[in-house]
């Protein structure tokens, strides 16, 4: 279970996120989805802990066990292979392992290029492998697919169903794309200034907003 209460988040006197209770159950899988600016990516950096609330607390159970993907995924300037490596330190087996990921995310024949050579489409593919690579209890990730062809989206998707779906982890991802939030999310959390305007089981909240800005975001949309 993971819980935020209270959280308010403010910069420059601006409030950019006021969550009074979220909860988040064990295992499930979450889409967070909302207009540029309407607190994704803020929720996302306060979950993983790169942002501290103004106030108010987040508590996670298995803290330490978890992987945060931020929507410009690091990709540093040595070999792929060693990119994901990074995230098996000191873990048996960790070649075979990491090129088991990249294979996952259709990157096997990436193996020796620089990281930092990559695509965009690509970075995101190997920054997923690199979430995947070992077992995790929570995955944090901010738009994973947006720069990402189509193929690419959905060799991501693909992998991230697999592997929620075997890891028993708890998934949370934010994206622009309702018809994303259908195919990956259980619940959709639809975000509007800062604020939650809706949450529920994803087919609902999609074909059926219940607030005005929600209808007005979907309506641009054909799920």
């Amino acid at each position: 279970m993971i819980s935020v209460r209270d959280v308010l988040v403010q910069v420059g006197g601006r409030v950019i996120l006021d969550i009074p209770l979220l909860e988040f159950e064990e295992g499930k899988r979450y889409g967070l989805i909302g207009e540029n600016g309407s607190g994704k990516t803020t929720l996302l950096r306060v979950l993983a802990g790169t942002l501290l609330p103004t106030q108010g607390q987040v508590t996670r159970q298995n803290p330490n066990n978890f992987g945060y993907m931020p929507q410009a995924p690091y990709a540093f300037s040595f070999s792929v292979l060693r990119n994901v490596e990074m995230a098996l330190e000191n873990t048996p087996e960790r070649r075979d392992n990491a090129v088991r990921a990249l294979e996952a995310v259709g990157m096997r024949n990436f193996l020796a290029a620089r990281g930092n050579k990559l695509s965009g489409g690509e970075a995101q593919r190997m920054a997923v492998a690199r979430m995947i690579a070992r077992p995790r209890k929570l995955l944090l990730l901010d738009e994973p697919t947006s720069s990402t062809d189509i193929r690419g989206t959905d060799s991501i998707e693909n992998t991230l169903l697999d592997y929620a779906r075997n890891s028993g982890c708890t998934l949370i991802f934010s994206t622009h794309s309702p018809a994303q939030a259908l195919r990956l999310a259980q619940e959709v959390i639809f975000l509007h200034q800062g604020k939650i305007l809706e949450k529920g089981p994803a087919l609902e909240v999609l074909e059926n907003p219940q607030t005005e800005s929600a209808r007005l975001f979907l309506q641009h949309w054909r799920i």
